[in-house]
Protein backbone atom coordinates (compact mmCIF):
# COMPACT_ATOMS: atom_id res chain seq x y z
CA UNK A 1 0.00 0.00 0.00
CA UNK A 2 1.35 3.41 -0.96
CA UNK A 3 1.55 5.85 1.97
CA UNK A 4 -0.38 9.09 1.75
CA UNK A 5 1.13 12.50 2.38
CA UNK A 6 -1.29 15.25 3.43
CA UNK A 7 -0.29 18.59 1.91
CA UNK A 8 -1.70 22.09 2.40
CA UNK A 9 -0.74 25.75 2.53
CA UNK A 10 -2.10 29.23 2.90
CA UNK A 11 -2.18 31.78 0.06
CA UNK A 12 1.47 32.80 0.62
CA UNK A 13 2.60 29.20 0.30
CA UNK A 14 0.21 28.25 -2.48
CA UNK A 15 2.69 28.28 -5.41
CA UNK A 16 5.23 26.18 -3.52
CA UNK A 17 2.49 23.80 -2.35
CA UNK A 18 1.40 23.29 -5.97
CA UNK A 19 5.02 22.58 -6.94
CA UNK A 20 5.39 20.07 -4.08
CA UNK A 21 2.12 18.33 -4.99
CA UNK A 22 3.24 18.06 -8.63
CA UNK A 23 6.63 16.73 -7.54
CA UNK A 24 5.11 14.12 -5.23
CA UNK A 25 2.61 13.00 -7.86
CA UNK A 26 5.52 12.26 -10.21
CA UNK A 27 6.79 9.72 -7.69
CA UNK A 28 5.34 6.24 -7.41
CA UNK A 29 6.11 5.72 -3.73
CA UNK A 30 3.58 8.16 -2.22
CA UNK A 31 0.00 9.25 -2.74
CA UNK A 32 -0.90 12.90 -2.24
CA UNK A 33 -3.85 14.08 -0.19
CA UNK A 34 -4.13 17.75 -1.22
CA UNK A 35 -6.10 19.53 1.50
CA UNK A 36 -5.99 22.93 -0.14
CA UNK A 37 -6.34 25.64 -0.85
CA UNK A 38 -7.26 25.01 -4.46
CA UNK A 39 -6.72 28.64 -5.52
CA UNK A 40 -4.34 31.43 -4.55
CA UNK A 41 -6.98 33.55 -2.84
CA UNK A 42 -6.35 34.93 0.64
CA UNK A 43 -6.93 32.33 3.34
CA UNK A 44 -5.92 31.64 6.93
CA UNK A 45 -3.00 29.33 7.70
CA UNK A 46 -4.52 27.96 10.95
CA UNK A 47 -7.32 26.33 8.97
CA UNK A 48 -4.90 24.44 6.74
CA UNK A 49 -2.39 23.65 9.48
CA UNK A 50 -5.23 22.10 11.45
CA UNK A 51 -6.51 20.17 8.41
CA UNK A 52 -3.16 18.46 7.86
CA UNK A 53 -2.71 17.96 11.61
CA UNK A 54 -6.08 16.26 11.86
CA UNK A 55 -5.34 14.09 8.82
CA UNK A 56 -2.15 12.88 10.49
CA UNK A 57 -3.80 12.46 13.89
CA UNK A 58 -6.74 10.54 12.44
CA UNK A 59 -4.58 8.26 10.29
CA UNK A 60 -5.66 9.54 6.88
CA UNK A 61 -1.97 10.18 6.21
CA UNK A 62 1.03 9.19 8.35
CA UNK A 63 2.88 12.36 7.39
CA UNK A 64 2.11 15.86 6.18
CA UNK A 65 3.71 18.85 4.50
CA UNK A 66 2.63 22.43 5.14
CA UNK A 67 3.68 25.71 3.54
CA UNK A 68 3.07 29.33 4.47
CA UNK A 69 5.13 32.47 3.95
CA UNK A 70 7.58 31.82 6.77
CA UNK A 71 6.53 28.31 7.82
CA UNK A 72 6.21 29.56 11.39
CA UNK A 73 2.48 30.24 11.71
CA UNK A 74 1.36 27.08 9.97
CA UNK A 75 3.69 24.98 12.13
CA UNK A 76 2.29 26.58 15.27
CA UNK A 77 -1.25 25.78 14.13
CA UNK A 78 -0.44 22.16 13.25
CA UNK A 79 1.29 21.61 16.58
CA UNK A 80 -1.95 22.42 18.42
CA UNK A 81 -3.35 19.09 17.18
CA UNK A 82 -2.56 16.26 19.61
CA UNK A 83 -0.09 13.78 18.18
CA UNK A 84 1.39 16.19 15.66
CA UNK A 85 5.07 16.97 15.72
CA UNK A 86 5.34 19.66 13.05
CA UNK A 87 8.86 20.91 12.36
CA UNK A 88 9.90 24.00 10.47
CA UNK A 89 12.80 23.15 8.18
CA UNK A 90 14.94 25.47 6.08
CA UNK A 91 16.84 22.83 4.10
CA UNK A 92 17.46 19.10 3.77
CA UNK A 93 19.65 19.00 6.88
CA UNK A 94 16.99 20.42 9.20
CA UNK A 95 14.32 18.23 7.59
CA UNK A 96 16.49 15.14 8.09
CA UNK A 97 17.20 16.02 11.73
CA UNK A 98 13.51 16.69 12.40
CA UNK A 99 12.73 13.12 11.33
CA UNK A 100 15.78 11.37 12.77
CA UNK A 101 15.85 13.04 16.18
CA UNK A 102 12.30 14.32 16.75
CA UNK A 103 10.17 11.84 14.81
CA UNK A 104 8.49 14.83 13.12
CA UNK A 105 5.39 13.77 11.25
CA UNK A 106 4.69 17.12 9.57
CA UNK A 107 7.24 19.12 7.59
CA UNK A 108 6.69 22.90 7.48
CA UNK A 109 8.31 25.15 4.91
CA UNK A 110 8.45 28.90 4.36
CA UNK A 111 7.87 29.86 0.75
CA UNK A 112 9.31 33.35 1.32
CA UNK A 113 12.41 31.87 2.95
CA UNK A 114 13.49 29.03 0.67
CA UNK A 115 13.17 28.37 -3.04
CA UNK A 116 11.70 25.40 -4.86
CA UNK A 117 14.94 23.42 -5.20
CA UNK A 118 15.80 23.68 -1.50
CA UNK A 119 12.18 22.90 -0.58
CA UNK A 120 12.08 19.76 -2.73
CA UNK A 121 15.41 18.63 -1.27
CA UNK A 122 13.88 19.09 2.20
CA UNK A 123 10.81 17.09 1.15
CA UNK A 124 13.02 14.24 -0.10
CA UNK A 125 15.07 14.26 3.11
CA UNK A 126 11.95 14.30 5.27
CA UNK A 127 10.29 11.42 3.44
CA UNK A 128 13.39 9.25 3.23
CA UNK A 129 14.71 9.63 6.79
CA UNK A 130 13.57 7.19 9.47
CA UNK A 131 13.29 8.04 13.15
CA UNK A 132 16.47 6.88 14.90
CA UNK A 133 14.71 6.01 18.16
CA UNK A 134 17.23 5.12 20.86
CA UNK A 135 18.14 8.08 23.03
CA UNK A 136 15.67 10.24 21.07
CA UNK A 137 12.64 8.09 21.87
CA UNK A 138 12.42 9.15 25.51
CA UNK A 139 12.55 12.81 24.48
CA UNK A 140 9.79 12.36 21.93
CA UNK A 141 7.74 10.65 24.62
CA UNK A 142 8.26 13.70 26.87
CA UNK A 143 6.92 15.89 24.07
CA UNK A 144 3.89 13.59 23.80
CA UNK A 145 3.30 13.88 27.55
CA UNK A 146 3.22 17.68 27.27
CA UNK A 147 0.01 17.40 25.23
CA UNK A 148 -1.92 16.79 28.45
CA UNK A 149 -0.17 19.60 30.34
CA UNK A 150 -2.56 22.36 31.35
Amino acid sequence: MTPKIAVASDHAGYDLKVRIVEYLRERDDVEVLDLGPMAKERCDYPDFGAAVGRAVRDGAAPQGILVCGSGIGISMAANKIAGVRAALAHNAITARLARAHNDANVLCLGSRIIGDVVALDAVDAFLSTPFEGGRHAARVEKIHQLEGDT
